[in-house]
């Protein structure tokens, strides 16, 4: 590189720089009354729907397991065989899914610019339901529902809308967003209710089915219920579901929890070509369980290598953070129910953030031979960017203990730089993929990657302890996760004080 290249260079970082740090500094002043270290001096783990809910002698604390994954599919459609156990390591322990994908299509001008495929997302749903929703003295390949009438695992042109509606609960009805009884105030504290009901659909419903699709070619809605092993006893129904693009997002819950659920809200953000358009960008879902708001962010940020290619990275963080809002939906006029990211109690953001390692493909190469994954970590971008305050500023992660996910050559253990001759092809391996969370009451049971080799990427799972508030009076499961440790396997009793948290 010559030194007026050079020159060029570092004028264009510094600009990028200031410009982020200018965008960070809007962006704290802008949710720094929302955020849960400014909501703490009020009123902190508040009711949802303000002061006139229980009071703290009629609240509880109780533990839930939340598993979380990501993975970037690498635009393939799902087939039958596929085994999700690499994915869904949770094994029925957990009380709630989070699981995010990044390129289920194609990222094609067809798929960006005309129409989006939710065929593949259909497929997933699909997919995920059989997985989790198994006998449990069933190995996943011992296992397989009848299939649909065609004799196919997936039906004749599957539809995202129509499946989501057959694996939520109570027959296919939405959660309603909000419930809260416009005459709190008349309402006596211990009658209050704040959560929101399984309900049909009304105009404050916001779910990622707007409209009723037409029934799938050839099948009816029953048929496709039946064949799909769809009934009242499932251990887990879907929560919400959402495709922008390429990347899709899905919550399951338990199905006896449901009932806690409510406030869902959806919001998309588009950080693609020319900033605008859906190829990156993230998905963000907000809801309320029991007394405690969720926030869970399903990113896939600007990719590339380069050197200053992590400033576009870090600007699609900060143009997440200050654009994503969700709609005031609750009717109480005390609600706290937050509509920027921050303002939740409980947030976690997970995906292909696509931070790469600092060095050549030959010195990634080198240290990972050695095993020296502590040398290779302090090359890592995101590390290096959170350490130095650009980023993700107060956020948290697990200790990596795992190999780079990104990226691998087609249907092999090996990765792409080691079977491609051409240097400008070659991609060193990276930890492209991530799971982080922001707030108090998180606690974080395991850090691990799948082994799957369908894609270019290695799936990526933490599972979380996380701490919910709950009323007295609408407490049904007691201290049912009273020693959930009890149940996890040796590599998931991950401590905080054990320093392996970042």
């Amino acid at each position: 590189m010559t030194l007026k290249n050079q020159d060029r260079t570092k004028k264009k970082k510094k600009c990028f720089i200031e410009k982020i740090q200018g965008m960070r500094q809007r962006n704290e002043r802008d949710v720094g009354k929302d955020s849960p270290e400014g909501q703490s001096k009020l009123a902190p783990e508040s009711t949802i729907c303000g002061s006139m809910g229980p009071t703290a002698l009629d609240q509880s604390m109780q533990t839930f397991r939340v598993f979380v994954a990501t993975w970037n599919v690498g635009g393939k459609s799902p087939n039958r065989g596929l085994d999700l156990d690499v994915f869904l390591r949770a094994h029925g322990l957990a009380d709630m899914y989070v699981l995010g994908f990044q390129e289920i299509v194609p990222l094609n001008a067809g798929n960006v610019l005309v129409i989006e495929d939710n065929e593949p997302a259909a497929k997933w749903l699909s997919l995920i339901d059989q997985s989790i929703n198994r006998p449990t003295n069933v190995s996943y390949r011992g296992w397989r529902p009848s299939t649909t009438l065609s004799g196919s695992l997936f039906f004749p042109k599957p539809s995202l809308k129509r499946i989501s509606k057959i694996f939520r609960v109570e027959n296919g009805r939405r959660l309603k967003s909000c419930n809260c009884s416009m005459d709190l105030e008349r309402k006596n504290s211990k009658d209050f209710c704040f959560r929101c009901q399984p309900s049909n659909v009304s105009e404050g419903d916001i779910s990622s089915e707007d409209e009723e699709d037409e029934e799938p070619s050839g099948l009816e809605l029953s048929e496709i219920s039946t064949s799909f092993g769809v009934s009242n006893q499932r251990k887990y129904s879907l929560v919400a579901s959402k495709q922008m693009v390429g990347i899709f997002v899905c919550i399951w819950m338990r199905t006896e929890l449901i009932q806690h659920v409510g406030h869902l809200r959806i919001s998309c953000i588009s950080r693609g070509i020319m900033g605008c358009l859906g190829n990156k960008g993230c998905i963000s879902v907000s809801l309320s369980f029991h007394q405690t708001s969720f926030c869970f962010i399903c990113s896939h940020l600007a990719s590339g290598e380069k050197e200053g290619d992590e400033l576009r990275r870090n600007l699609d963080v900060i143009e997440i953070l200050r654009n994503t809002q969700f709609r005031k939906i609750c009717r109480s006029s005390q609600s706290r129910m937050p509509v920027k990211i921050l303002g939740h109690d409980r947030i976690i953001w997970l995906g292909d953030l696509n931070y790469r390692i600092a060095l050549s493909y030959s010195e990634t190469k080198k240290l990972m031979e050695a095993n020296e994954w502590d040398a290779l970590l302090d090359k890592d971008q995101l590390k290096i960017e959170r350490e130095s305050g650009r980023v993700f500023k107060g956020w948290k992660e697990g200790k990596i203990f795992f190999a780079p996910t990104y990226k691998y050559s087609n249907n092999s253990d090996a990765y792409a730089g080691e079977t491609v001759k051409s240097k400008n092809k070659r991609r060193t391996p990276a930890w492209c993929d991530r799971v982080l969370w922001y707030g108090n009451g998180i606690r974080q049971l395991a850090y691990i990657r799948g082994e799957s080799r369908f894609s270019d990427h290695r799936p990526v799972c933490g599972e979380f302890l996380v701490d919910v508030v709950v009323s007295e009076s609408g407490s049904k499961r007691g201290n049912m996760k009273v020693g959930a440790e009890e149940f996890l396997p040796p590599y998931a009793r991950f401590h905080e004080e054990d320093g392996l948290i970042d």
